[in-house]
């Protein structure tokens, strides 16, 4: 059993999706940073000074010995309180955007790329029937 593990281990395939997995939570760290440090203080400066991450649907009751900041979403959550976070939410619907128009734009440039590759290789019968044709013609 050990040896079938080290064998599907060493499969490329596996590797390779070790290694994009990886890269992805690196990338996906680094679209959160460009979202949260850059987009959304640059939509709050648009929308004269909207703080995204103070935006909370209070959905229940507050209690009376609440003691944190009700435009807090884990205050609220501390104190128990139902609450949506929308103003996060909107910063994780960008960073999926982000995400999604980058991995659109790596599939359509591999895309290319393959086809690009499958256009210019020749396969090994047609050019055999090529030679033939030309043998022929002589």
């Amino acid at each position: 059993m050990l040896k079938e593990f080290a064998a599907f281990i060493n499969k490329g395939n596996v590797l390779d999706l070790a290694v994009g997995v990886i890269i992805a939570g690196a990338f996906g760290k680094i679209v959160t940073a460009l979202t949260d440090d850059f987009i959304l203080p640059i939509v709050s400066l648009l929308t004269k000074g909207i703080d995204f991450s103070t935006k909370v649907w209070v959905l229940g009751p507050i209690p009376a010995d609440f003691k944190g900041n009700p435009t807090n979403l884990a205050d609220l959550k501390k104190a128990g309180v139902a609450a949506f976070g929308y103003g996060d939410f909107i910063g994780v619907v960008i960073n999926f955007l982000i995400m999604a128009f980058v991995v659109f734009m790596l599939v359509k440039f591999a895309n290319k790329m393959l086809k690009r590759t499958d256009e210019d290789a020749t396969p090994e019968n047609v050019l055999l029937l090529r030679e033939i044709r030309d043998n022929l013609k002589k």
